[in-house]
């Protein structure tokens, strides 16, 4: 935009509408930057640290120049302001904030006044432009957009979206679409950003969403809410796999979506460059879910970590194959869709999984019990896991296995006794020896074996432990490289739940004196209300021991006298 001498107040107005018109913002924006361009040419001429102030009618085009003076308390600018003494000869009833104007002539602009203007100008309706482009796209995010290919530079693609210009990453393309300029496309809006360089419109067509989007354009059940998306899980141009639920039991979600004759699905694939969609229906079981997802393999059994969101799968044989997919495509767009992490067996390996399991458990109990394996594989057989189990179970459930009595099952718990007896003597040395203070093992929930795990991970008072965090104990799952890795806790073998270790950690802080027993979590106690149910006892097959038990439980005496009962309650 030129303003030169020749320019009349009526060709100015023409400009500044143009301008808005061509640019899409404001006319009052436009004269405005012609207003600041005038009165920095003026300044140039009439003097830097004067305030000239210039203004145009926005109807007329008529444009006033004039040099404004202001009244205040104490000078600090006498180019800019005048005392209020000085205010008050000029006149009476002049007061601070009085503002003093004094007309200037016309200025001529000469062409580096011209081209001064022309920069100011130029700057002022590109930020009103810039600004008007953020306001208008950053409500739009989660929105389908048509656009026209510009240009491709180095793998970004920059796109026409109409009245600002949009821009698909090389990491948000579709992986071997080759777009060129003047191509027509259609992108989702992820991200809207004010940057200096202005507005940045982030569109993709790799994102998941834009999936979801896609099939709300093709579906009108997703659209109105009657079929909704929970997950959707991509590897663009490649495979996808989309989770969809009913809100109407009459309506199938995955027949809406597949559409009649797959009309509908195939709509959305041709968009995506052939990606292979598999439509999922969701569920709130997660297992029933997972299974669902690992489709179109068959799946045996599950296996579910709830604390860890994990899940072992086992497959039979011929679909193990088909479960992992392509370079474990199938195993990772279902791990992404459910948010769990997914292990996948065949029953072979599960087989061979128990019968080591089996094996050690035996080799545990033969060394243990100092007795031969035929003994030792009934106990495993039965189910028994561990030395400590066979140490407190109830003497029956160890005499009631086939080939053993009375005398044998006293015999075993006996021996397991004695070998935890040792075992805990060793590790108490072993406590001593790492420098674990007792103060630590008298924390509830610290036993011998974790106090010896948690010396030799250099935790060696309660004030060393309060300062851990759950993660610290369990363990935590990291992304590296796109894979989900396992990072093992100090005692990850015990195997805690979130809530046991962060009462660990509570507990050790109230041993540390960081905080007080009052600022535990209390377990939540359900008084009986008065005027409630009456409880029946049943008293038939009770002995008397059992009697006195649950009388006491209640809180009644029974060797009281009926009056004073009558008196109590």
């Amino acid at each position: 935009m030129n303003i030169g001498v020749s320019a009349n107040k009526t060709e100015m107005l023409a400009i500044a509408r143009a301008v808005a018109h061509e640019k899409s913002i404001d006319e009052s924006i436009v004269i405005e930057a012609i207003e600041e361009a005038i009165e920095k040419a003026a300044r140039s001429r009439y003097g830097a640290e004067l305030d000239i102030r210039a203004k145009i009618d926005p109807q007329t085009g008529e444009m006033s120049l004039t040099r404004c003076t202001t009244v205040v308390e104490e000078v600090e600018n006498e180019a800019q302001e005048m005392s209020l003494a000085e205010a008050k000869k000029i006149d009476k009833a002049a007061e601070i904030g009085t503002v003093f104007s004094e007309e200037l002539p016309p200025i001529e602009f000469g062409r580096v006044a011209s081209m001064t203007a022309k920069q100011v100008i130029t700057q002022k309706v590109r930020d009103a432009e810039r600004e008007r482009q953020f306001e208008e796209y950053k409500d739009r995010v989660g929105e389908i957009i048509n656009g026209i290919v510009k240009r491709v530079e180095y793998g970004n693609v920059f796109v026409d979206i109409g009245r600002a210009e949009g821009i698909i990453r090389r990491n948000d393309g579709i992986p071997r679409e080759n777009l060129k300029n003047g191509d027509r496309v259609r992108a989702y809006i992820y991200d809207v950003r004010r940057e200096t360089r202005g507005p940045q419109i982030f569109l993709s067509r790799a994102h998941p969403d834009f999936m979801a989007a896609l099939f709300a354009q093709e579906v009108p059940e997703v659209y109105e809410g009657i079929i909704e998306i929970p997950a959707v899980a991509r590897d663009p141009g490649s495979r996808a796999k989309i989770a969809v639920i009913s809100n109407d039991g009459s309506i199938d979600p995955v027949g809406a979506c597949v559409g009649m004759r797959g009309s509908r699905v195939q709509a959305v694939v041709s968009e995506l460059a052939g990606e292979k969609i598999d439509i999922i229906p969701w569920n709130h079981d997660p297992a029933t879910f997972i299974v669902n997802a690992l489709q179109p393999a068959e799946v045996a059994k599950v296996v579910l970590d709830e604390d860890d969101q994990r899940i072992e799968v086992v497959v039979p044989d011929d679909q193990l194959s088909l479960a992992i997919g392509r370079r474990g495509q199938n195993v990772r767009l279902a791990s992404q869709l459910t948010g769990w992490s997914i292990d996948i067996l065949t029953e072979q390996e599960e087989s061979e999984r128990r019968q080591k399991e089996f094996a050690e458990r035996t080799a545990i109990f033969m060394e243990a019990l100092d007795v031969d394996e035929v003994i030792a594989q009934l106990l495993a057989t039965e189910g028994f896991e561990s030395v400590e189990e066979l140490a407190y179970v109830d003497l029956g459930e160890i005499a009631i296995i086939e080939g053993f009595d009375d005398d044998t099952a006293v015999e075993i718990q006996t021996r397991a006794r004695e070998h935890l007896d040792k075992v805990a003597a060793e590790q108490d040395a072993k406590r001593t020896e790492l420098g674990v203070e007792d103060a630590l093992l008298e924390i509830d929930g610290v036993d011998l074996a974790m106090a010896v795990k948690l010396g030799e991970a250099g935790v060696k008072s309660a004030d060393d432990l309060a300062g851990y965090t759950p993660d610290d104990l369990r363990g935590w799952f990291e992304t590296r490289d796109g894979e989900r890795v396992r990072e093992p806790g100090i005692l990850e073998e015990f195997e805690l739940s979130q809530e046991d270790a962060e009462m660990l950690i509570l507990k050790a802080r109230v041993a540390a004196g960081w905080i007080s027993e009052e600022d535990l979590p209390q377990p939540e106690v359900e008084e009986a209300e008065e005027g409630g149910e009456e409880m029946d006892i049943d008293i038939s097959d009770m002995d008397l021991d059992a009697l006195e038990a649950e009388a006491a439980a209640l809180g009644v005496d029974l060797d009281a006298p009926a009056e004073a009962e009558e008196e109590r309650e």
